[in-house]
């Protein structure tokens, strides 16, 4: 008996097939297209709207190291969704990882030897609070809601005093230069969120983790029943996410050059809406890293015409909202065209 079993992100066509543009939308290629296609309209617009200012180079690099940050913790978002479950604390882990790199006796220890002792620091905290939701959803048998939410504020909370409320500058230079040097022009931050997405693309979509991570969120009792050990893989998907948080915050740190507790602020509401909207079923059992980039690059891409264009951040969030909303609803309705055909 085989210890593994594949799940397939799209069920086959068993009935009749769609015509035209719906059966060409309703596969992952087709959702991607439609994802490009948005982001393209978007960039028509800016350009409309803010003439040469938007296109030029060191615009589209803003809005690439930008997105760099958000992308990297929505890349491990999306395993954790696709298994089925969800994480409303990873904006908070953010700040609790890039406080904790960023303390005195961090940044002293880092001084004295090397700069990968900020980098180790910040990964081992977000892993660490990605280990106790992961065991408390799997094995406390928890709803994920109720411990992702305890731990935003928990984390949130032991920021800020570990911080005292107060901004922590970096004062280890070798840190900033390093990430915040450029590679053939291109911002290493920038480099971090394209590796990041390759090699979660490659994880999700060509190893044996990746399929019990769609087994796990498409039917995790099936998954038991063929051998897969569920809870460890629930919580292996947990720390997964958390050490993305703590390279967020590594990245965060770079950019900002400054740790608090106020870092990473609606990151969970953010990471989650480019993952819908890059077409990962919420429910589970269905995950596109591709996907979820472009998601990225469009809320990113549509704060940066808002902001050129003066645009209020009451106006953005409407915008975001309705996107959100309008993503949701194409999904149900593919889902349920799917279902009965």
């Amino acid at each position: 008996m085989k210890t593994d079993i594949a799940v397939a992100s799209e069920q086959p066509d068993t009935g009749r097939r769609q015509p035209g543009f719906a059966a060409l939308f309703s596969g992952p290629a087709g959702r991607s297209l439609g994802l490009v296609i948005a982001l393209v309209l978007l960039c028509v617009v800016g350009v409309i709207t803010s003439g040469s200012l938007f296109m030029s180079f060191d615009n589209v690099m803003t809005i690439l190291r930008l997105a760099s940050v958000i992308g990297v913790v929505s890349i491990g978002m999306t395993f954790v969704i696709t298994g089925g479950g969800i994480d409303l604390s990873v904006g908070a882990i953010v700040a609790l990882a890039s406080v904790w790199a960023s303390t005195l006796a961090t940044q002293t220890l880092a001084t004295d030897t090397h700069w990968i002792v900020m980098v180790t620091t910040a990964l081992l905290v977000g892993g660490g609070c990605g280990l106790i939701n992961g065991l408390l959803i799997a094995y406390g048998r928890m709803a994920a809601f109720i411990v992702t939410l305890a731990m935003l504020a928990g984390a949130r909370g032991l920021a800020e005093i570990i911080a005292q409320k107060q901004t922590q500058v970096v004062t280890v230079d070798a840190f900033v230069d390093f990430f915040g040097a450029d590679v053939l022009g291109i911002p290493v931050l920038v480099v971090i969120f394209a590796l990041v997405s390759i090699a979660g693309w490659v994880l999700l979509n060509r190893t044996t983790f990746g399929r019990r991570t769609l087994a796990v969120g498409g039917n995790p009792e099936a998954a038991r029943l063929a051998g897969i050990k569920v809870k460890r893989h629930t919580t292996l998907l947990y720390v997964l996410l958390g050490l993305a948080c703590g390279l967020a915050a590594v990245m965060l740190l770079a950019r900002t050059t400054a740790g608090t507790s106020t870092h990473g602020l609606l990151y969970e509401l953010d990471a989650i809406a480019a993952v819908v909207i890059g077409g990962t079923l919420l429910s589970g059992g269905r995950g596109t890293i591709v996907g979820t980039v472009l998601g990225v690059l469009i809320f990113t891409t549509l704060t940066n015409v808002f902001t050129l264009n003066n645009l209020d951040t009451s106006t953005q969030a409407v915008a975001k909202g309705v996107i959100i909303v309008v993503a949701v609803l194409l999904q149900q309705r593919v889902a349920a065209r799917n279902g009965s055909t």
